[in-house]
């Protein structure tokens, strides 16, 4: 009988949904070693956490994380509330004994995620943080192409991810909803939150980040608090562009922002080297543009790969080729790899350290902004 995992989520946002819809589909698609169980979720809100509950089918709720943590029910904490409740609550996890999965960033700064990574690894815990676009089957296909040597040598990585949301001036910030606008809470802005994305998938795909030299803008001053109620000025970044060195010596740009009318989450990378290039997009997620300079003259020119059949990463556990998946299914992934990997008493990719990576580099684009210089980024993990 295979042996059940009780899960306890703490939050009940957007990213809540995600994470118990993965957890719920997951079994049904992937032989797992552990069949995860909704045991409770937390959130501060009473009425809201039990209809949440009631919904996805948590067989407990909390308002206290604490109690929740130190339960002996549990066996995995899952992290899906504000940033600044990330530390405290991984650390706790971690030193009860539980497994621990994280939303990204994993902290509001390298220095937090850096507590963050000493607790599990000292603790011996399970342990990944969400970076589901690693989980995109085009974008695994990606990495397979690269690893295989298919592209030669990396000139080139560039990156984006374009938002409109916060551009009216009557937006408030801060509390529930909007902490991605109060920096106290979420530790800075497009550049924790969506450059941190492009990041991660570019270490991934192409090695460590060696400097960046980079530039951020906040375009409205301030904004009235949700919280106090005052008019306070606003601390996060807008927007985001940075230029990167990486380790192979190819060269980056990466651009984040939430100022860019008319795109709602137009996340795009392209990859050039010296054999072929790579080009994906999220709003056509299942589709890898691949150029090979190899092909014969006549017929040479980009191909669009569609990313469906059982060869494809992933594809083997779902519908017929032809039959496509979405944004949904990467958290599905994520959680069979860490279910699969905990299994063989192993963290899955990225675990915590690779994350802290992640923030070494937004921290030095942060830092590089502030200082209109180039800033090396802190080398501590081989990525």
């Amino acid at each position: 009988m295979i042996k059940k995992i009780n899960v306890g989520m703490v939050g009940y946002g957007f990213m809540g949904r995600t994470h118990s819809n993965a957890f719920l589909q997951a079994g049904n698609f992937f032989e797992l070693p552990f069949q995860p169980v909704l045991k409770t979720v937390c959130a501060r809100n009473a009425e809201r956490v039990k209809a949440f509950a009631a919904n996805w089918g948590y067989e407990n709720v909390e308002t206290d994380w604490r109690r929740m943590v130190e339960s002996p029910e549990i066996d995995l904490v899952d992290i899906a509330s504000p940033n600044d409740t990330h530390l405290e609550i991984a650390v706790a996890a971690a030193r009860a004994g539980k497994m621990v999965m994280c939303e990204k960033p994993l902290g509001r700064n390298a220095m937090e995620s850096e507590l963050m990574v000493a607790a599990v690894e000292e603790a011996g815990a399970a342990n990944m943080v969400w970076y589901n676009y690693r989980r995109v089957p085009a974008v695994m296909l990606a990495k397979q192409l690269i690893d295989e040597g298919r592209l030669g040598k990396i000139f080139h990585y560039r990156a984006k991810f374009l938002q409109d949301w916060t551009i009216s001036t009557e937006l408030p910030q801060g509390g529930e909803g909007l902490w991605r606008l109060d920096r106290s809470v979420a530790g800075s802005g497009v550049t924790g939150d969506l450059l941190a994305h492009t990041i991660d998938t570019a270490m991934w795909l192409n090695g460590g980040i060696e400097e960046v030299s980079a530039m951020t803008e906040t375009f409205i001053k301030s904004r009235k608090h949700n919280l106090t109620g005052q008019v306070e000025p606003v601390e996060i970044d807008d927007a985001s562009l940075a230029l990167a060195r990486f380790r192979n010596g190819s060269l980056a740009t990466f651009e984040a922002t939430r100022y860019a009318r008319g795109h709602k989450a137009l996340y795009t990378l392209e990859i050039n080297g010296e054999n072929a290039s790579i080009m994906w997009d999220l709003h056509d997620l299942h589709r890898l543009q691949y150029f090979d300079h190899k092909d014969e003259g006549l017929v040479r020119g980009w191909k669009s790969i569609h990313i469906t059949d059982r060869e494809h990463p992933y594809m083997s556990h779902w519908w017929v080729p032809g039959l496509q998946i979405g944004y949904e299914h990467t958290f599905i992934h994520q959680v069979a790899d860490f279910l699969t990997a905990a299994g063989e008493g192993k963290s899955a990719s990225p675990t915590f350290r690779e994350a802290l990576a992640t923030e070494d580099v937004t921290d030095a684009v942060l830092e590089s902004a502030a200082s209109r210089q180039w800033v090396k980024v802190r080398t501590r993990v081989d990525i």
